[in-house]
């Protein structure tokens, strides 16, 4: 698979459009356990927040992991208390497990997160989801480790937080500073082909999400924030670190045996309308250019060490032919992987056979040039046949990137790409409406079946609220009146904002999660 040329199932970044809405373009979900004096005070506070400062409609979910004290009823008394609040339930515990659940069936353009305990300043709020609405990028993080962060915590934490990153940073190539605060954002059609792939359900889910939109080449917007330790914080430490570390092995594992699909989530080339009118751009190419030449020096220092190697017990043509096979065979898979970007063992033994061909051609070249120097003079000098090699070895460099591009490692799939770009403009393509249809006024068709989870959520989604109020009361085309696209999720479970709530995975139910 290459991710660099394909189109993937996400369309180019758009503005939200400004005006009246009937459906929030916000939902900040505050996931909680056994939180009964914190919850109401937080919800409060945010809710205030929001109703001051923020430009659009919104809504505040809390989604309550199987607390065993009164949170339940206080989330159903704010429910009750403000239009703008609603809750849900789920009998196992896990944060990512509640962000999975509530983000998969949310109707909002912007998904959001943050604890409870509003460790981070609500100030941060608005510029955290900006660049999502704006279009510039597909995730928000807010982070504690920026340098201009002001930052009130123990040195324990701070030990341990900064740990986490720098393992993170070594063992993943994480280029973002902070994994785990409690304060993050992402575009809903983003969402719902990148929750897919993420498998864990407690606290490793922010880590695990976010090296997966880096490694697929997500634009991840870092926001510096406020924050201030909760020395009433029911984390355990060490039980959290060591499924982290676990988490990490796994996703690690998982990226280097090439096992996710991480193409589904390729942008098209250049977000810009202008950039889309353009069809004959080559895509990728640049990108494959520099991928090829870093591989080709590497492949010619290699291939220069063994032709010295052989050349001291053997006759210069052997040499030459020896040391170009076992190159040559290091070059396709170190081409296939890393300029290419096709991952996975699958026309692995076809895409070796295809390099053998091209390296034929890359040996007839060679040779050629060896036999022309051979005839030209009967002894020569070592570094004349160096040099003749080199020249040789240019020539057939270019021939080489031509025919992996064009014959090898192909973009096959540029017909399909172009058709599905047509189809995904055609009425019968799933789209997502930033307004519910005028029948589903109330919230009538949003989260639908309180029978879902077997039963968990009690018909907490079920049609009890008026409409979120409109904000802002300026005149100006409604969001009905532009479509916000998600594209053709891989998971076809997502084709409607009004779905029924349902399990993303089927191990969300399983008991043994203790978190």
């Amino acid at each position: 698979m290459r991710t660099d040329s394909s189109p993937g199932n996400l369309p180019a970044r758009e503005h939200l459009p400004a005006g009246n809405a009937g459906t929030p373009v916000l939902d900040v979900v505050i996931p909680v356990y056994n939180e009964e004096k914190d919850l109401q005070p937080c919800v409060l506070r945010l809710h205030d927040h929001l109703a001051r400062t923020f430009p659009y409609a919104f809504r505040i979910t809390i989604a309550d992991n199987a607390s065993t004290d009164t949170t339940p009823q206080v989330a159903a008394r704010l429910e009750a208390e403000m239009p703008e609040v609603t809750s849900f339930r789920l009998e196992q515990k896990g944060r990512g497990r509640a962000l999975r659940t509530v983000w998969s069936a949310s109707d909002a353009p912007i998904l959001a997160y943050m604890d409870v305990d509003l460790s981070t300043d609500l100030n941060a709020l608005l510029p955290l989801v900006a660049p999502l609405i704006s279009g510039h990028s597909d995730l928000a993080i807010g982070s504690r480790l920026s340098r201009s962060s002001r930052v009130v915590r123990g040195a324990k934490r701070e030990f341990i937080s900064r740990t986490y990153n720098l393992i993170l940073r070594g063992s993943l190539q994480a280029r973002f500073s902070d994994a785990q605060c409690g304060f993050k954002a992402i575009r809903r059609d983003v969402a719902q082909v990148l929750l897919p792939l993420v498998e864990d359900s407690g606290w490793f889910f922010d880590t695990e999400m976010l090296v997966l939109a880096e490694r697929a080449g997500l634009r991840i917007h870092e926001v510096p924030v406020d924050w201030v330790d909760d020395p009433d914080s029911t984390v355990h430490i060490v039980k959290t670190a060591t499924d982290d570390l676990k988490g990490v092995w796994r996703v690690g594992r998982a990226l280097a045996t090439g096992s996710l699909s991480l193409d589904r989530l390729a942008r098209p080339f250049g977000d810009d309308p202008r950039d889309r009118e353009l069809d004959d751009v080559p895509k990728g190419l640049a990108r494959q250019l520099v991928g090829f030449c870093v591989v080709g020096g590497l492949s010619t220092l290699f291939y220069l060490l063994l032709y010295s190697g052989f050349r001291s017990f053997t006759g210069s043509q052997i040499a030459n032919a020896l040391a170009l096979l076992v190159s040559a065979v290091a070059n396709t898979a170190a081409n296939r992987r890393l300029t290419f970007g096709v991952r996975g063992r699958g026309g692995a033994v076809r895409h070796q056979a295809q390099g053998l061909v091209v390296f034929g051609i890359g040996l007839a070249l060679t040779s050629g040039s060896l036999a022309a120097l051979n005839a030209a003079t009967s002894s020569p000098a070592h570094a004349t046949e160096l040099a003749v090699l080199i020249a040789a070895n240019l020539a057939a460099t270019v021939l080489r990137f031509l025919l992996f591009r064009a014959w090898v490692f192909p973009d096959r799939r540029d017909a399909d790409a172009e058709s599905a770009v047509v189809a995904s403009h055609a009425p019968s393509s799933p789209t997502y409406s930033t307004a519910l249809p005028h029948h589903q006024g109330h919230h009538q068709g949003q989260y639908q079946d309180q029978h879902q989870f077997q039963g968990q959520f009690q018909g907490q989604f079920q049609g009890q609220h008026p409409p979120l109020p409109q904000r802002p009361e300026a005149s100006g085309a409604p969001y009905d009146t532009a479509q916000f696209r998600a594209g053709e999720a891989a998971d076809r479970t997502w084709g409607d904002s009004t779905m029924q709530m349902q399990a993303v995975r089927p191990h969300d139910h399983d008991p043994r999660n203790a978190r």
